[in-house]
């Protein structure tokens, strides 16, 4: 618990540098929520400082922020931003994949990335997933497509692999009908910054590495 809260105070003399006084209470509030749930044996410190970071700029962004929010029963996002009556919601991806995945990590992350997208944009107004430099998201260019430009083939493999390991409650076809992706972050951690990439422009840059 001690290096926990010891790398939180690390990473905020890193982040506040330059942020006003209200940034500066605001952004406290928050490392007092991980440190919280921590004590709960919840999050893991690689996890946490990721949303950290994502949280002090929207923060300057002047966005009031939630980590680890309960949007409804059984469903909790990592970053939930407010702004009027906007709503965004990011999801931060280390790339970690379970031991009981050993032998399928590509489908298990395939499925992690697709079911996310499915689920947690329809709850808010822009959603974005966030991951360091060295882990390659497999995002499908399904989620940066109108509606009508979707194909039904492709509709019911985004449904195979959500079904594959979320099933309770499974995702909806109207849910992935309806979902989309607004955005990608890039969050490096060594110089506490965050850089925002189009879904598409992301595609593009990765894709080789899925073929």
């Amino acid at each position: 618990m001690d290096k926990f809260a010891d790398d939180l105070d690390t990473l905020m003399g890193r982040l506040m540098f330059d942020c006003s006084p209200e940034e500066l209470c605001k952004m406290q509030y928050l490392e007092r929520r991980l440190i919280e749930l921590r004590e709960r044996n919840l999050l893991k410190i690689n996890h946490s400082v990721m949303e950290l970071i994502v949280a002090k700029y929207l923060v300057r962004d002047g966005y009031d922020v939630e980590l680890e929010h309960t949007i409804d029963s059984g469903l909790n996002c990592d970053v939930y931003a407010t702004k009027g009556e906007g709503v965004t919601i990011i999801e931060v991806e280390t790339g970690y994949v379970p031991p009981a995945h050993a032998l399928d990590p590509l489908d298990y992350v395939k499925a992690r990335i697709a079911s996310k997208i499915s689920r947690y944009s329809n709850h808010c107004h822009k959603f974005l997933l966030a991951a360091p430099p060295h882990y390659i998201m497999p995002i499908p260019l399904f989620f940066t497509l109108s509606p009508r430009q979707r194909e039904v083939g492709d509709l019911s493999v985004i449904k195979r692999y959500c079904d594959m390991y979320y099933t309770s409650p499974p995702v909806s076809l109207e849910e992935i009908m309806n979902s989309r992706i607004h955005g990608v972050e890039i969050i490096d951690v060594d110089t506490a910054s965050l850089r925002e990439l189009d879904p598409e422009q992301y595609i593009a840059l990765t894709e080789l590495w899925y073929l």
